[in-house]
C-alpha cells in the first residue's frame, strides 16, 4: 500500500510572491520556539520579553550557519566557482549542522545585549526543548517539499515522491521528525525533573541525542553530497560526530556539577 506524494511546495502565490510550505514551517518552528522559550524564562524568573531579541539573533545565525555549511561541505566545488550563489537562500540548501552552530553563535551575540549577561549554557538549556521541536517541524517541511528523500525500499510504507522518480522510498524525513519529537519528550521530562538546575545538561542531551539519531538515520537517506560517494561515512555523519562528542562532554560535565536549587541570578533586568 504505497503512498504517492506530489504536494505542491508552494502553498499560496500572489504574483511574484510565493509562500512555501518549507518557509512557513521554518518560521513557525522559530515562533513556537519563542513561545516555549518565553515560558521557560518566566518559570526561571527571567523577563520573557527578552526571548524576542534572542529569537532574532538565533534566526539570523541559524540561517547563515546552515547556508554556509551546506555550500562549503555539501557542494563546495559549485559554490567556490559561483560564490554569489551562496546568497540565494531561497533556492534551498541548508545544513542542520550549520544551523546548530549558527544558532549558538547567534545566541552568544544576543546575550551580549542583555544586562547583566547570562551564561551561554543557561540560555541554550532553555532553548534545548524548543530546538528539538523545531527540528522536527523542519523535517516535516522537507517531507512536504519532497526533498532529502530516502533510499529505495520494498516495504509497504514506502513513499513514491513523484517529483523525484517512480521508486518507493523510505520516508526518512518522517523518521527523523519522529526521533526529534521523542527527544523533545525526553527533554521535557528532564526539564520538569530539575534538568535546568544542572547547567549544560539539556544542551548536552540535545546534541548527543539529535546527532546520534542523525548518524543512525543517514543510512536510510540518499547521498546529499556528490563527493561522498563510496565513503564509509556520509558528510552528514562526519559532521555529526563532533557534535555528539560535544554533547557527551557537556552531559558528563553537568553531572559532575552540584545541582543549583535556584537560578544564581536573574540573567537580565
Amino acid at each position: 500500500m504505497l503512498i504517492h506524494w506530489a504536494l505542491d511546495p508552494v502553498l499560496v502565490q500572489v504574483g511574484p510572491v510565493a509562500v512555501r510550505w518549507y518557509g512557513l514551517l521554518f518560521v513557525g518552528a522559530f515562533l513556537l520556539g519563542r513561545w516555549m522559550l518565553a515560558r521557560v524564562f518566566e518559570q526561571r524568573g527571567l523577563p520573557p520579553a527578552h526571548a524576542d531579541r534572542l529569537l532574532l539573533y538565533a534566526l539570523i545565525g541559524a540561517v547563515l550557519g546552515a547556508r554556509l555549511v551546506h555550500c562549503l561541505f555539501y557542494e563546495p566545488a559549485f559554490y567556490l566557482r559561483h560564490p554569489l550563489e551562496i546568497l540565494k537562500t531561497w533556492e534551498g540548501g541548508l545544513a542542520s549542522h550549520g544551523g546548530v552552530l549558527g544558532l549558538l553563535a547567534g545566541l552568544a551575540l544576543g546575550i551580549r545585549r542583555l544586562v547583566p549577561q547570562p551564561a551561554l549554557l543557561e540560555v541554550t538549556d532553555c532553548t534545548a526543548l524548543p530546538a528539538a521541536v523545531g527540528a522536527a517541524l523542519i523535517r516535516i517541511a522537507n517531507f512536504l517539499n519532497s526533498e532529502i528523500v530516502g533510499v529505495p525500499t520494498g516495504r509497504e510504507w514506502g513513499v513514491v515522491f513523484t517529483a523525484v522518480d517512480a521508486l518507493p522510498r523510505h520516508p526518512v524525513q518522517l523518521y527523523e521528525a519522529a526521533a526529534y519529537l521523542l527527544i523533545a519528550a525526553g527533554l521535557a521530562a528532564l526539564q520538569r525533573n530539575g534538568g535546568l538546575h544542572r547547567r549544560g545538561l539539556l544542551t548536552g542531551c540535545l546534541l548527543l541525542a539529535v546527532f546520534t539519531a542523525r548518524i543512525g538515520l543517514e543510512v536510510f537517506k540518499t547521498s546529499q553530497a556528490a563527493h561522498d560517494a563510496g565513503w564509509w561515512l556520509s558528510v552528514g555523519q562526519l559532521l555529526s560526530v563532533p557534535l555528539v562528542i560535544a554533547g557527551a562532554v557537556l552531559v558528563r560535565r553537568a553531572m559532575g556539577l552540584p545541582a543549583e536549587r535556584e537560578p544564581r541570578r536573574p540573567c537580565c533586568s
